[in-house]
């Protein structure tokens, strides 16, 4: 791994972990045993732009786990369910949401950042937007998959966030059943 993606890797998981500002340019340079010129060269505008891209990494990460799961599933149903279990599964294991869990940077950030806020909006877009064709495959309306995809952004994301505070699977537990069920309502 060179340089600039161990870093990315590095600050990610502390970020994920303490949050943005809960993370020192001092803490990550010595995580990643390199100088804060070192730093600075791979990203010059500091701190900010080193999120940036640990939000970019972790987007492409996410958009591919969740592609990889709608496409292996006939409906939405089925592919929301496999997923939640996933995240179920990983939180119960790591007692986080590895990968998952940047909705806390985001309130943390979003009033600050303009770019930090235009790269969380441009990743919630492309989940939604998987989520849509899967449901337009489903035989939903455009207007109602864009409405349903909403929803189920929001659900999981409120979820992960219940879980992350409570320390507790539950929420995604309770999301993992009831989700997909809904679907069959609309």
């Amino acid at each position: 791994m060179d340089t600039k993606s161990q870093i990315i890797y590095i600050a990610t998981n502390l970020f994920q972990q303490k949050g943005y500002k809960g993370v020192g340019v001092n803490e990550i340079l010595n995580a990643c045993n390199i100088t804060k010129g070192a730093l600075y060269h791979h990203f010059t505008n500091g701190k900010e732009e080193l999120l940036i891209a640990c939000l970019q990494s972790m987007d492409q990460a996410i958009t591919t786990d969740i592609e990889v799961i709608f496409k292996q599933y006939q409906t939405t149903g089925e592919a929301l369910y496999a997923m939640i279990e996933k995240l179920v599964k990983n939180f119960e294991r790591e007692g986080t949401v590895s990968g998952y869990t940047f909705s806390s940077i985001v309130s943390e950030m979003a009033s600050l950042s303009e770019p930090v806020r235009n790269t969380r909006s441009d990743l919630y877009a492309k989940i939604q937007g998987i989520y849509i064709k899967k449901l337009v495959e489903d035989g939903f309306s455009p207007e109602n998959a864009a409405s349903i995809a909403l929803m189920i952004t929001a659900f999981i994301e409120g979820g992960i966030m219940l879980c992350l505070t409570d320390k507790t699977s539950e929420p995604l537990k309770v999301i993992l059943h009831v989700l997909p069920n809904l679907l069959k309502e609309f």
